[in-house]
């Protein structure tokens, strides 16, 4: 028995990253005019903790300028030499963001651990409006990206980034009260070590999310068992094997398998309503588009090697 596939995919619609290029950009022009702002209140400040602020919110601004991009690449239109088209380049922008925020990391801590053997000179006059106006700006991007950090891993990164410099922000302002208050000038030391603290662990998260869509790992929160308990529950289905469920790119899931189909169904009107029930089920259920079915009869399980799932 041929393969029969029940497609009913948009590989030519808007990405998950693409449906929120607006937000993305609003908070780019946010993020990158409060980088030159923090800067300059970091040189005349003296600060190192309000620099590691502006460079850490300098990788945000990157990431999302690679987010921005890769939504623009991933809209074009599938080819017969790339099949899905470049939704991947999504993924590989979210890649990018999570090395750059790990570098970020490092280089703010190697700083932090050489300013513990000096004095720094810190004018927290200076630095704590610039650390404030850094938390306001963080705040207002954080409420821009709210809504679209659940669809997209570009998205959700830029979120987490965002969140991240508000922490960070805070910390800053914390450190810049505890000078003018108590004279403690490695305040400002240790408020960059935090920040290079708080990076580390947003990358890795990002970084794993990553490297599951790149090794097609099964999507977070799916049950392949009870997939295949909705599929051989389908009328005139017995069974169902070599189940496969990967991610192209955030908000496009991709499923595979082989359904065993009953003897009485084996006709073309037979096949063609059972597939119907399939991709129906698929989609209802498990919000899957583009699903791929292999109908077969029982017999032909003796020409198939191992079977997965």
């Amino acid at each position: 028995m041929g393969e029969h596939h029940g497609h009913s995919h948009g590989l030519g619609t808007v990405t998950a990253t693409g449906k929120h290029r607006r937000r993305l950009l609003i908070v780019f022009f946010i993020t990158i005019s409060v980088v030159l702002i923090q800067v300059a209140g970091a040189l005349l400040s003296g600060s190192l903790a309000l620099l590691a602020d502006a460079g850490h919110m300098l990788s945000d601004a990157a990431g999302v300028s690679i987010a921005l991009f890769a939504a623009w690449i991933a809209a074009r239109p599938a080819t017969s030499r790339r099949t899905y088209g470049y939704q991947r380049a999504e993924v590989l922008a979210a890649l990018a963001n999570a090395v750059l925020l790990i570098v970020i990391a490092v280089v703010i801590f190697v700083e932090a651990v050489r300013r513990l053997g000096s004095e720094p000179d810190v004018d927290t006059g200076l630095m704590l409006p610039f650390a404030v106006a850094g938390g306001l700006a963080n705040l207002i991007s954080l409420l821009v990206l709210h809504a679209g950090r659940k669809e997209s891993l570009n998205v959700r990164g830029a979120y987490l980034e965002v969140l991240g410099d508000l922490l960070g922000s805070a910390a800053v302002v914390v450190s810049a009260v505890v000078i003018m208050t108590t004279g403690y000038q490695q305040a400002d030391t240790w408020a960059s070590f935090l920040i290079a603290l708080m990076i580390a662990p947003r990358a890795w998260s990002l970084l794993r999310e990553v490297i599951d869509v790149l090794l097609e790992a099964t999507p977070q929160g799916v049950d392949v068992g009870m997939i295949r308990d909705h599929i051989v529950s389908v009328d005139g289905v017995s069974d169902a094997h070599d189940i496969h469920i990967w991610t192209i790119t955030s908000g496009v899931p991709v499923f595979s398998a082989h359904v065993v189909v009953e003897e009485e169904h084996l006709t073309p009107d037979g096949l063609d309503t059972v597939l119907d029930r399939l991709t129906r089920c698929l989609s209802s259920h498990f919000d899957t588009e583009h699903c791929t079915f292999q109908l077969e009869p029982a017999s032909h399980a003796v020409h198939e090697g191992q079977q997965h799932a």
